[in-house]
């Protein structure tokens, strides 16, 4: 299969792969084998190497099955990136579960909706979030709650310190035990007398990870990925770099491991390739620097805001980080000013790349060392074939130059969407994924994004569903109606702007509003602002003209 777009690889880049059969956990293991002692995990000065994550997984795994998991049940994992999110995550897959990634910023109402769609009787979960999922765990399926705290794998000195440092900050937490909670490091310990027969065998068609995205219909949905796609997607992101290293190459792993995109370009590839994972569990500009300078790190993951805060921070000059090789930008648009400045500060090419939930993530990217056009999220990726339809019927060809709807396949596409065959049929077709995505291919092959076809905001490099914001507006009496938009952002991408009309009677201010959208939503999804207004812009059936408050909100550009 040649396609135009193959002229713009970089020079020993594939047009196809050949494609293991492996599963998640065959692909840590063969990291295992080959770099038995090498650092697959660092954490704040602690150190697991892949013959230690393997061991502590496969003891999960163990302790897992004596609770009652079976393959095919689902797993909930709400973690930021601590050695314990991997742990979970491989020990769930050696059991034969399927991990279900929650967000750690989600709210009651959020974990209760996912848990309960996706029917997770086990979740592990930080000690700190506990709060969050007690109030709802006799509303779902849960039957086992693992919970486990950030000091659980720090280096000695720092874990008899943070209990200190955690009460002076306010973040520790006193937890009442029942029966259905368990220790997660208990559990480790626990499972060398426990059942020790084989454990399950996985084949790569398996479902492996029910990855929460809003699609192309603004409802979260559980996008079904199975071994295969993943494993695939984490090929096609080490083949994509001509000169990689594997054994060799060091990750920063600050991007969050619960979104697919952190998961698939920095988790998989890094364990794939066996080379060493530097965890943060947040961002932060001093811990992200002196991360970089002290492990020589080589590549870097990050949504635009990032690469922006890094770029415009006083503190840059002050670090060596000429050891980064390959930065890659994904979630949001990546300003060319932002690309610019990170160029001429730390010397390397921010490589901007597109995909969804529904392809494991990744599709496209910008070559690591040739062209980057403007505004482009690049080519397709190896074995990933795309075409542009008309926005109607979805089955004609556009033009060359022309706008139409993005659908790719390859082997990364996912199976479906969990129990929701008709969303599943209306976006699977023939083979073909319909993004909902309208964008156009340039005659050198790059393609660029020009909309959404639906109406999705990304703020912080999180998905936000404006009809979610706009239930939690009109559940408050006050409120007679709201419209909710994304809005272009400097730092955030898009924030998330809400139209209000109050109801004949009622005073309410913005910040009131904004405090009470706090209570039911996570932070990304709180409107920044709040216009309110005497109508909003609908159509003659009742639906919301968000394009018109869009245009509304968007930078006036001058005339000179």
């Amino acid at each position: 299969m040649h396609r135009s777009w193959h002229g713009r690889y970089d020079p020993g880049v594939p047009f196809s792969l050949a494609h293991p059969n492996w599963t998640l956990p065959d692909m840590l293991r063969r990291s295992v084998n080959r770099f038995p002692n090498s650092p697959a995990l660092l954490f704040y000065g602690a150190c697991l190497t892949y013959q230690d994550l393997d061991h502590l997984a496969t003891r999960f795994a163990i302790s897992l099955r004596s609770l009652g998991v079976r393959p095919q049940d689902r797993v909930a994992i709400m973690l930021p990136n601590l050695p314990q999110a991997l742990i979970a995550y491989y020990g769930a897959l050696l059991a034969g579960a399927v991990v279900v990634q929650i967000n750690p910023l989600y709210v009651s109402r959020e974990i209760e909706a996912q848990l309960n769609d996706s029917g997770s009787e086990t979740m592990v979960a930080l000690d700190l979030f506990h709060s969050r999922i007690e109030p709802i765990r006799d509303r779902t399926a849960l039957r086992r709650t693992i919970l486990t705290g950030v000091q659980d794998f720090l280096p000695p000195l720092r874990r008899l310190l943070y209990p200190i440092k955690a009460r002076m900050s306010g973040h520790w937490t006193r937890i009442k035990k029942h029966p259905s909670m368990y220790d997660f490091l208990g559990l480790l310990k626990g499972s060398a007398e426990a059942d020790t027969s084989p454990l399950p065998s996985l084949g790569p068609d398996d479902l492996a990870l029910l990855q929460y995205s809003g699609g192309t219909t603004g409802t979260a949905k559980g996008v079904m990925l199975t071994h295969r796609n993943l494993v695939a997607n984490a090929f096609q992101c080490r083949y994509w770099v001509p000169d990689f290293r594997e054994g060799h190459e060091v990750f920063l792993g600050v991007i969050p491991f619960f979104h697919a995109y952190g998961l698939s370009t920095c988790q998989h590839l890094a364990v794939l390739a066996g080379c060493p994972l530097i965890l943060l569990p947040r961002f932060q500009i001093t811990e992200v620097l002196e991360a970089i300078q002290k492990y020589r790190v080589t590549i870097f993951s990050g949504i635009p805001a990032m690469f922006m805060k890094l770029s415009e921070s006083p503190k840059v000059g002050r670090y060596d980080l000429r050891s980064l090789r390959v930065c890659l930008s994904g979630a949001s648009p990546l300003r060319a000013e932002v690309q610019d400045r990170f160029r001429r500060l730390i010397g390397v090419e921010i490589s901007e790349g597109y995909g969804l939930t529904e392809a494991s993530p990744v599709t496209h990217c910008n070559p690591v060392y040739g062209e980057h056009p403007e505004g482009s999220i690049g080519v397709p990726f190896p074995d990933t074939d795309v075409r542009l339809v008309d926005l109607d019927s979805g089955e004609r060809a556009v033009p060359a130059g022309g706008l139409g709807e993005l659908v790719v396949r390859g082997p990364q596409v996912m199976q479906g969407y969990w129990n929701k065959p008709s969303e599943t049929h209306s976006v699977l077709r023939d083979g073909w994924l319909y993004t909902g995505d309208i964008a156009r291919e340039d005659a050198r092959g790059f393609f660029y994004l020009v909309d959404r076809k639906k109406d999705m905001i990304k703020s912080r490099g999180e998905t936000v569903y404006p009809r979610e914001v706009e239930d939690v507006l009109c559940g408050h009496p006050a409120v007679q109606d709201a419209v909710v938009v994304g809005v272009p952002d400097p730092l955030l991408g898009e924030a998330v702007k809400a139209y209000v009309v109050l109801a004949d009677g009622h005073r309410l201010s913005e910040q009131e509003l904004i405090g009470y959208c706090r209570q039911g939503l996570a932070k990304f999804k709180v409107p920044s602002t709040v216009e309110f207004r005497q109508e909003l812009p609908r159509t003659f059936v009742g639906k919301a003209l968000r394009r018109v408050l869009r245009e509304e909100a968007a930078p006036k550009v001058g005339v000179g």
